[in-house]
Parts: structure tokens; C-alpha cells; sequence
């Protein structure tokens, strides 16, 4: 076992940032993926795993009395704070963690070693598992407006998009071909996502090559085509998601933003998101305050306030509701982009969606909108999150925002998505982890040359698989909301501990009320099955129970019919799982005496008959629109 690591080291301090108890002493390893410390001094072996991936930042403090200092600050906010008692052991571990935490080559990556022991044959169906074709299909895509066309299947009109794109049948090759010349990177406009309801689309593209005065017949004419295929509106809006300044100054650089002059019927409108770099900046002052010893509440706020952070969050949420609005109410497509339009373009496109369609707000449903707006559009994973050992000035929190963005829609709206916090987190978590393929490279192009498909494995039926413990007890189904329409001014935007504080022992709330809902909807679900057993048991008794045994069960089963689980549409065929967290049908002990059960059942079914009155009241809130803060 001990030739799995290349270093180790004994006696090694671990500080906790907020509870002033004894620093845990134990022992540091380094193996090929990890950092593990075990903690000797606690009476239950405990150990902290730290995978290399998510090393952000590796600091040799000053010499204290207690030894030579080492701060590892992670890309998931977890910040480990160590003390090795010889410089010689700590400048090793230095400088392995450097290494190790930033490779060269993207196949030193976790995700091409990773194993889990699984045939080629599930690998290969996991990777198939989200099928984007099948997404367009559900929009009704092939129609007479639009197509999926393979006018890039060589990548050559754009090598930073995916072989297949949806474009207007209007649009002839040369029409595709000409825009690509006069669009940054030749991100044509593209569909993004289409509104059955009214024919309105979401498409995205990048910043024109305009300049000062340029313009293109092709470009012109595709942007003419998108507003065609949307016959109830006679205009359609472009939105350039970056602050007018900014786009100003590229026109000096040949690019810029559309004249209106040029392009028949279009309304142009500027959101206002700040770039990669701000956004960079804004989060490593959120950080600074969050790690901040004792703040004061002014200190605290303060600090919130000037990261800018929540201010870029809004932002980000206005420019999603915006484009909801405009699809749905003014019944309008819209074209969306920034600079490259794989930044805020994703971010913006792929908020609306999650607003106007429900299926994005289920477990399968967000896959396949990040699978879309995400990895097959060519944001540039590698870069932003700093996967391999390149610029930092590429580096940026631009999916970091998009989850909170989720978050924060959960805040307002607790019933409406399928999965919970866990979910985005672990998500968020895999982003950075490289243990899957999934967010490896830059685009499609990219993914394909390292041979992704074959050499890793998806994270999605991972994800699917703890889908038990990622699930929200407060969702009442698919067909129970469609649109969302959140709230934006500043009082609806909330600091999320859960994210940037999760690490921290003392920081969190103690009980977590959704845990403990998943945990008693489990032990419903367990006496509601040991109240059928005993009813099956009933022809075998001497004499027969009180009558209240058999109403119980029928009540159990009644309520097990509650609309706060999924419709059986949502399953696509298999039944309901069985929600489970906390105590698990396993740690139960359920005694074989019959009258110990009955009483059991009695005196538990009084609680969940509350509880399921609960749930009533928070979801008939949430149909009146109204943000929840219970």
C-alpha cells in the first residue's frame, strides 16, 4: 500500500480557521492524484483528501514557532492550512504540489487514468447518454424554419464549434460561409434554443468584424433569415452582453458591434456584463472575505460589497431575464454575443433556457443544457479553470457564475428543479477535478483529437447515480411550473455559504432542512413498506390488530401519491426511486415483533402527516411567485 506514495511526511499540524481547538497533528501523503492527511490525534481515523487537480495556489508562509507554514488554497474553496515541522520536508512538499497541480500535457490529466472498473461497452453507452439531437427534436427542430445542418463537419467554417449546428433553412452554404468571414473566430450565429410556443429563438454568435464602418451582405442576410423564421414578430432583438465602453474600444481593433443602418429590423441593446478579468478580480476579493479570522458584521459587508461580486451576479441574472422576457412576452428571437461568445454568450443563453423551459430544471435536463450551451459551444474549460499550467490571465470564474446564477433561482423558486445544492456542487466540483472528460480542452475539435470518447469516461452517469442523495424533496414535477420569473432586484441575491464557505466547520447553519426532508420522506417511504408486510402478515395472526392497521396502510399509500414526487412522465419509465439521506433504509433496525412495528407506524405517521401539510403550504407559496425565506 505505502509504494502508492511518493511522499510522506509525520507529524504534520492541520489548523482550523475558525474553532480555536487544538490544530489535529497526523501524517501528509502525496500520491499520484492526491493529497491525503490523516489525523492522528483524532479518536476516529479521519482523513482529508485533496485531489491535485483542485490545487489552486500553494504558499510557503513565514516560520512560526510551531514549524514552517503551507496554505493550499483550492479551485472548489476549500483552503487547507499546514504546518510541517522540517523546511527540507516542507519546501519537498512545496515543490511536489507545484508540480503535481499543474501539468504540462493534457494527457498527465486524472481523467486518462482514472479507472472505475468499467467495461468499454458502459463506458461507450455513457458517453451516449446525452444526445443533443434529441434535444433539438424536442423543440420541434427540423421544421420549416430551421435545420441541423453538418456544414461543419471539417470544422470549416468554424473549428471552435461542433460538427453539427442548427441554422435557418433560409441560409444557404454560401450565406453560412460568407457570415463565418465576418464573425471573430467565425462563430456564425447559431440556434441556441427554440420556444415551441411562439416560434421565437435564442441564438448566439460572436462580436461582427465591423469596425468603424465595415459591413457584410452574408451577415446581413443570415440575421435577416433568423428573424424570418419567426413570422409573429417583425423585429428581432441583438444583444451585446458587454458594457458599451468595451465594445466601443474594439471597433479600433477591426471587430465591434452591429450598426443597426445595415441590418433590417433589428432592435440592438447592450447588457452591461463585465469581462473575464474583472470578474477574476471580483471573485479573489469574495475569497479575501470570506477568509477574513473574526470580521465584524461592517467588515463582513463591507467587504461583500466592494468584491463587486453579487453586482456581477445580477447582472448576469438581468441579462437572462431579458431574453426570457423578449421570447415569451414580446413573442421577438433574439441574437446574442459578447466577444468570442463562449463567456457571457453561454452564461446569458443558457440562463434564459433554464427560465423558459422546465425540462432544463430536471437532472437529465441540465446535462444536456450544459452538454449544449457549454461543451459543445466551445467554452474554453481548459483555459478558464486553469486545467493545464498556461496563462492565469485566461483564468475565470465564468461557469462558477452561471451555477450561483442556479442557485440563486433555487432560493426563489425551492419546488421547481429537480436536483439540489449538492448537485451544482458537484458539478462544480468535476469542472475542475478533470477526473472525467467531460470538461477537458477548449471545444469539440479539441476533445475529439485527444480522443476523449475513448480514453475517459462521461461524468453524467456518475452524477445518475447518486441521483437519490442529489435530489430535491420539495420538487413537484415537471409539468408543475413553466416559465420562471425571478425576482432581480438587490434584496433577492443572497451570499452562498454553501459554495464559498462549505469547507468551513462552524460556518454553516447546523441542520439543513431539505437534509432532514430527504431523511424522513426515506423513513416514510420504509414504514409505508413495513405497513403493507404487516397487512400481508394479517390472514396469519391468532387474533386480529386493531382496525386503525389497515386504514394506516391505505393512508400510507395515499400519501405516497403526493404530488411533491415526480409525475411518472419525468421517469421515462421506471418508477419513482426512493429518496434517501442521512438514516438509509440500512440503518434502520426494524424488529420482527409485529406490535413493536404497529406502534411505530402509529406514532410516525402522525409526523409525516405534518410534514407532507408542510410541503403544501411552501409549494402553494412558491405558485404565487413569492421568493422563500423559511
Amino acid at each position: 500500500f505505502h509504494t502508492l506514495f511518493m511522499l510522506q511526511v509525520e507529524n504534520v499540524k492541520l489548523l482550523d480557521r475558525y474553532t480555536n481547538r487544538k490544530a489535529a497533528n497526523g501524517t501528509l501523503y502525496l500520491t499520484a492524484t492526491h493529497l491525503i492527511y490523516v489525523d492522528a490525534s483524532a479518536e476516529v481515523r479521519k482523513e482529508t483528501w485533496i485531489l491535485h487537480h483542485h490545487i489552486a495556489t500553494v504558499e510557503k508562509l513565514p516560520l512560526t514557532t510551531a514549524g514552517y507554514p503551507l496554505l493550499i488554497h483550492c479551485k472548489n474553496f476549500h483552503v487547507a492550512h499546514f504546518v510541517i515541522g522540517q523546511e527540507r520536508d516542507c519546501h519537498e512538499v512545496y515543490t511536489s504540489l507545484l508540480k503535481l497541480s499543474q501539468p504540462v500535457k493534457p494527457e498527465e490529466l486524472y481523467a486518462f487514468s482514472y479507472n472505475p472498473k468499467m467495461s468499454k461497452e458502459n463506458r461507450e453507452i455513457g458517453w451516449k447518454l446525452i444526445d443533443l439531437k434529441v434535444d433539438y427534436q424536442r423543440m420541434g427542430i427540423p421544421n420549416n424554419y430551421w435545420e441541423i445542418t453538418d456544414v461543419n463537419k471539417d470544422y470549416e467554417v468554424c473549428n471552435t464549434y461542433p460538427p453539427e449546428i442548427v441554422v435557418p433553412r433560409a441560409a444557404n452554404k454560401a450565406v453560412v460561409v460568407g457570415s463565418s468571414r465576418f464573425r471573430s473566430r467565425g462563430r456564425i450565429p447559431v440556434l441556441s434554443y427554440l420556444y415551441k410556443g411562439n416560434n421565437a429563438a435564442i441564438c448566439r454568435c460572436s462580436q461582427p468584424l465591423s469596425g468603424f464602418s465595415a459591413r457584410c451582405l452574408e451577415d446581413e442576410q443570415m440575421l435577416q433569415a433568423i428573424r424570418e423564421a419567426n413570422p409573429g414578430s417583425p423585429f428581432m432583438y441583438v444583444v451585446d452582453t458587454r458594457p458599451k465602453l468595451n465594445a466601443m474600444a474594439n471597433r479600433a481593433a477591426g471587430k465591434g458591434y452591429e450598426n443597426e443602418d445595415n441590418y433590417d429590423n433589428i432592435r440592438f441593446k447592450f447588457i452591461g456584463i463585465e469581462n473575464i478579468h474583472v470578474m477574476r478580480n471580483s471573485l479573489q476579493k469574495l475569497l479575501e472575505v470570506c477568509e477574513m479570522k473574526s470580521p465584524s458584521m461592517s467588515d463582513f459587508l463591507t467587504g461583500l460589497e466592494n468584491s463587486g461580486w453579487l453586482r456581477h451576479i445580477k447582472a448576469v441574472m438581468d441579462a437572462g431575464v431579458f431574453l426570457a422576457k423578449a421570447v415569451k412576452d414580446e413573442k421577438a428571437s433574439v441574437l446574442v454575443h459578447c466577444s468570442d461568445g463562449w463567456d457571457r454568450t453561454a452564461q446569458v443563453c443558457s440562463l434564459a433556457s433554464l427560465l423558459l423551459d422546465p425540462f432544463y430544471r430536471t437532472f437529465k435536463g441540465f446535462m444536456v443544457l450544459i452538454e449544449k450551451e457549454w461543451i459543445a459551444m466551445g467554452h474554453k474549460f481548459s483555459h478558464r479553470c486553469g486545467h493545464l499550467d498556461g496563462d492565469p490571465k485566461e483564468v475565470s470564474p465564468v461557469f462558477t457564475q452561471f451555477v450561483e446564477c442556479v442557485w440563486q433561482l433555487m432560493q426563489q423558486f425551492p419546488c421547481t428543479f429537480e436536483f439540489n445544492e449538492r448537485f451544482l456542487l458537484e458539478i462544480h466540483d468535476h469542472v475542475y477535478s478533470c477526473q472525467f472528460g467531460n470538461f477537458l480542452g477548449t471545444c469539440h475539435k479539441e476533445r475529439e483529437d485527444l480522443k476523449i470518447c475513448e480514453k475517459t469516461h462521461s461524468l453524467w452517469p456518475f452524477l445518475l447515480q447518486k441521483k437519490q442523495e442529489l435530489r430535491n424533496p420539495l420538487y413537484r414535477g415537471f409539468t408543475a411550473y413553466k416559465e420562471l420569473q425571478p425576482n432581480t432586484l438587490p434584496f433577492s441575491f443572497q451570499f452562498w455559504c454553501g459554495m464559498y464557505n462549505r469547507f468551513d466547520k462552524g460556518m454553516h447553519p447546523k441542520q439543513c432542512v431539505l437534509d432532514h426532508l430527504l431523511s424522513c420522506m426515506s423513513q416514510k417511504m420504509k414504514l409505508e413498506d413495513n405497513a403493507s408486510e404487516l397487512e400481508n402478515k394479517l390472514p396469519f395472526l391468532d387474533g386480529p390488530l386493531p382496525g386503525e392497521a389497515c386504514s394506516l396502510s391505505k393512508v400510507g399509500r395515499a400519501a405516497s401519491k403526493t404530488p411533491m414526487l415526480n409525475t411518472p412522465q419525468d421517469y421515462e419509465g421506471e418508477p419513482p426511486p426512493v429518496l434517501s439521506n442521512g438514516t438509509s433504509a440500512g440503518d434502520i433496525d426494524v424488529t420482527t415483533d409485529v406490535d413493536q412495528k404497529y406502534k411505530e407506524n402509529l406514532s410516525h405517521h402522525r409526523d409525516l402527516h405534518d410534514l407532507n401539510d408542510a410541503i403544501d403550504v411552501l409549494d402553494s407559496e412558491a405558485k404565487d411567485g413569492k421568493p422563500q425565506h423559511h
